[in-house]
């Protein structure tokens, strides 16, 4: 990113391999729709480009590389006025040796940690996204969020908490 923030604008290609699948995975839990994620990677490019002097050379880039994305997909729903639709595409985990009854279990929880997750409002789903299903540091998501570490803490704790009581309501069964 510094060769880009001094105007060698090739290394933004450099950049784009090693991030857009992230960001692309980051926008497909938001939006869950892939043309819509697929723009807003592109646009995220744009505005790096665009805004590559205000990178700070001592920051973390993946974590003002998501500020980026979070901004573009702001920008996005205060242009479209509405919530994205949910769920996204989330990949399947599932055991190549599970029985067939196992295999149809897990699909069913799958289902159902889909709609959990579809019920949760945008910020806690988006907190969950960084932290869990893109591994980002509660430091890169702070720096992301613009706010302190130990507020994403608290943020992630109430987010699986939630989420946590609605899959297990999906599944009748008390929640904690």
């Amino acid at each position: 990113m510094r060769q880009v923030r001094e105007g060698e604008v090739n290394g933004l290609e450099v950049l784009f391999d090693r991030h857009h699948r992230a960001l692309l995975h980051y926008f497909l839990h938001l939006t869950g729709n892939r043309a819509t994620s697929e723009d807003l990677v592109q646009e995220v490019f744009f505005r790096v480009l665009k805004y590559r002097r205000s990178y700070q050379t001592e920051s973390n880039f993946r974590a003002w590389l998501f500020q980026i994305g979070r901004n573009a997909y702001l920008d996005h729903i205060g242009r479209n006025k509405k919530e994205v639709a949910w769920p996204a595409e989330v990949p399947e985990v599932t055991s190549p040796d599970a029985a067939p009854d196992r295999l149809m279990e897990e699909k069913q929880e799958t289902a159902l940690l889909r709609q959990a997750m579809a019920g949760l409002p945008a910020e806690k789903r988006e907190v969950l996204v960084m932290s869990r299903f893109l591994e980002l540091k509660y430091e890169e998501i702070a720096a992301a969020l613009e706010c302190e570490v130990g507020t994403v803490k608290v943020r992630v704790y109430r987010a699986l908490h939630e989420l946590g009581d609605r899959f297990f309501a999906l599944r009748g069964e008390p929640m904690s």
